[in-house]
């Protein structure tokens, strides 16, 4: 049914934990359409090794902010929050639910969360970036430690990525990254649900995946897309697995070194995804491997839906 204040539903958790699924489930059952909060779905032909549900699986039910750019299109948070809350506001007004689901947790907050996006500067970025490859991870952390010990700690150590974003406004702001971290506080009436099974089963579904991967043609996929240029993107050349496949065409892994990297770096990923989403108390979690869980998720956003009525 139609609701007079929809609310909006965000499924997160881990890659491989069975958010598409269920928030698929949860857009079927309750009257909603899915937004997707996963940064390497957003690519045209980036299918494969980002798990996207096929259209023919969606079951008739809208999916947005899916194949929305070419692979040599950089993916923005502040292009993506721009985007994600139109898709938003847009069900919204159809008095839908919006289903946000994704492990990309910036993604997921740009979306719902109150979020000052800060500048970006290409040049600037390019150095930085181009300091940390030089340096090495824990340099790149100290960095930002000295300046910056709130954001540091909240970004951790590993991330390379996002250190060097915080560095990049810290250049050209001239105030901590920490000061722009997103509060949490909805935009919208919002209930999350969080999916997080048993480490040993998710490190067995990862490894799982990865095999399919290959299987179902990954490297056929990629080989697809130099011509499109996914070479020269930067963000989608570093995507988890089309590194991997790019350097297998290339000769430089073998396709057990490829496979057994995507594993090892995927585990790796989802490690820093379950630190990301845990210390976020609004989310109420679930085991998906436990029997009848989903039915208790889709129950929980249900009395979430009756409650904002």
């Amino acid at each position: 049914m139609p609701a007079d204040d929809p609310l909006v539903i965000a499924v997160v958790g881990p890659t491989a934990s069975g958010k598409s699924d269920l928030a698929l489930r949860i857009a079927e059952t309750l009257g909603g359409e899915v937004v997707s909060a996963d940064a390497m779905q957003l690519y045209r032909g980036m299918d494969i090794g980002t798990a996207k549900l096929p259209v023919s699986e969606r079951r008739g039910v809208p999916h947005h902010q899916i194949d929305v750019l070419d692979v040599r299109d950089d993916a923005t948070i502040a292009r993506y929050q721009r985007e994600a809350r139109v898709s938003i506001d847009d069900v919204r007004a159809r008095r839908l639910h919006p289903v946000v689901a994704g492990g990309s947790g910036l993604y997921v907050r740009a979306a719902i969360d109150h979020l000052d996006i800060p500048p970006t500067d290409p040049d600037v970025r390019v150095r930085l970036e181009a300091e940390a490859e030089e340096q090495g991870a824990a340099a790149t952390y100290a960095a930002l430690l000295q300046r910056d010990p709130a954001a540091a700690q909240a970004i951790g150590r590993h991330n390379v990525r996002r250190l060097v974003r915080a560095l990049e406004v810290i250049e050209i702001t001239g105030r901590p990254f920490s000061a722009s971290m997103p509060e949490r506080r909805h935009l919208h009436p919002t209930v999350m649900i969080g999916l997080r099974p048993p480490r040993e089963v998710l490190d067995e579904r990862i490894v799982s995946r990865v095999a399919r991967m290959w299987r179902d043609g990954l490297i056929d996929e990629v080989k697809g897309l130099v011509p499109r240029g996914i070479r020269e993107g930067r963000t989608a050349s570093r995507a988890l697995g089309y590194a991997q496949a790019l350097a297998e065409i290339d000769g430089t892994m073998s396709e057990a070194d490829a496979q057994g990297q995507t594993a090892q770096m995927t585990r790796r990923y989802a490690r820093r995804q379950e630190s990301w989403f845990r210390p976020d108390p609004r989310i109420s979690w679930f085991d998906p491997t436990t029997e009848g869980a989903l039915d208790e998720a889709v129950a929980h956003v249900e009395r979430a839906i009756a409650d904002n009525d």
